[in-house]
Order: structure tokens, then C-alpha cells, then sequence
């Protein structure tokens, strides 16, 4: 990745971070969704279209991936730490609102395509969760994602195979035919983010 893409990358991010006060005051009010946000920002211009690759090599757009309620992370399987706690908490957070009756998918984009392979993604995905998604993809396939997203990624300085990545760590909330209406920052606990998804989702529904 490029040092200007990692700085527009950071730059989008917290430009998406400081606008959301002004976001939220100006459009609360035609805002069905105000009493749910916990990111608060209301919509915008998060998310988008994609084309990435899933386990069995096929290509899949983000119509194909987003038919249900999703929660999205961008992160990498090699990642020793903050990836492991933050997808454990999303697929926990699937459990609870699947004991509930709601049917939340989990998907898991990598920012690490060169050791993500598609086999790596497969194995990750059947080890974390049976409802996961686990999608990789080519280096600008991954960015397109990453930039639709206001993500932010970088590979950290290495001489082998073994190197890190620096990444963001939002976890994404998209809905049908809304597209995305909020964000969780890592500090939530599943239960947390199990009653703000099934209040987006009740909203949904009496809004329909």
C-alpha cells in the first residue's frame, strides 16, 4: 500500500469521526433510527459496492454478500489479538440475536490478501462461525472494499512472511435496503451490540 493511501485512508477516517456530531444533529429528527445509534452518525456515505473472492474461489459482489442484517469487519487471520476478541464478540453477538429470532450474518473482510488465500479464509471461517463470511480478494479489490468502507490498513515494516498489520476496527451494522446505519467500536461487549442491532431491527420492522 502506498503511503498516500494509508494517509488518505487515516485522514477519511477521522474526518468520518469528527463530522458525526454535526451528522447527528442535523439529521435526528428524519432519522428513524436516532434512538438506536451507539456510533453516533446517522447513515452517510459508508459502505458500497464491492467485489471480493469467498472460500471457494468465486467471485462475490456486495449484493450477493449483503441479503440479511450484517455485521462487517475488515481484518486479517494472521492478526495475534484484535482480531481474534472482536470477531469472537461479533459472532457471540450473532448467537444472541439468533436466541431472540433475529438472522444476523457475520462477515469477515481481509486486508491481508497475500497470506488470506481463499483456502485460509475457508478454515477461518469454519473454525469461527458456521454463519460467518469470510471474504478475500486481489490487493485492489481489498482497497476498493476498504475505501468504500472509510477503512484504514497497513502493513507493518518486516523482512519475512511474518509481518502485522495496523489497522481500524469498527465492526459495520448493514441493513437491506438501507445500507449501513451504524458502527461499534470495539469497547462494546456482545451483549451490548445484541440489544443495538435488535433495536435497528425493530425499527426496521415498524417502519415497514
Amino acid at each position: 500500500m502506498s503511503k498516500l493511501y494509508a494517509g488518505v485512508a487515516a485522514a477519511t477516517v477521522a474526518a468520518f469521526l469528527g463530522g458525526s456530531a454535526w451528522y447527528v444533529l442535523s439529521n435526528r429528527a428524519n432519522d428513524p433510527f436516532a434512538e438506536c445509534r451507539q456510533g453516533q452518525i446517522a447513515g452517510g456515505d459508508i459502505g458500497g459496492p464491492f467485489t471480493l473472492v469467498n472460500p471457494k474461489g468465486e467471485t462475490v459482489t456486495d449484493a450477493q454478500v449483503i441479503t440479511k442484517p450484517t455485521l462487517v469487519y475488515f481484518g486479517y487471520t494472521f492478526c495475534p489479538d484484535v482480531c481474534p476478541f472482536d470477531m469472537n464478540r461479533n459472532v457471540e453477538t450473532v448467537d444472541l440475536l439468533d436466541a431472540q429470532g433475529w438472522d444476523v450474518t457475520p462477515v469477515f473482510i481481509s486486508i491481508d490478501p497475500e497470506r488470506d488465500t481463499p483456502d485460509a479464509m475457508g478454515d477461518y471461517a469454519s473454525n469461527m462461525h458456521p454463519k460467518l463470511i469470510a471474504l478475500t480478494g486481489t490487493e485492489e479489490q481489498v482497497k476498493t472494499a476498504s475505501l468504500a468502507y472509510k477503512t484504514y490498513y497497513k502493513r507493518q515494516p518486516s523482512e519475512d512472511e511474518f509481518y502485522l498489520m495496523d489497522h481500524s476496527t469498527f465492526t459495520y451494522l448493514m441493513l437491506p435496503g438501507e445500507g449501513f446505519v451504524d458502527f461499534f467500536r470495539r469497547e462494546l461487549t456482545s451483549e451490548q451490540m445484541a440489544e443495538s442491532v435488535a433495536c435497528f431491527l425493530k425499527a426496521g420492522e415498524a417502519g415497514s
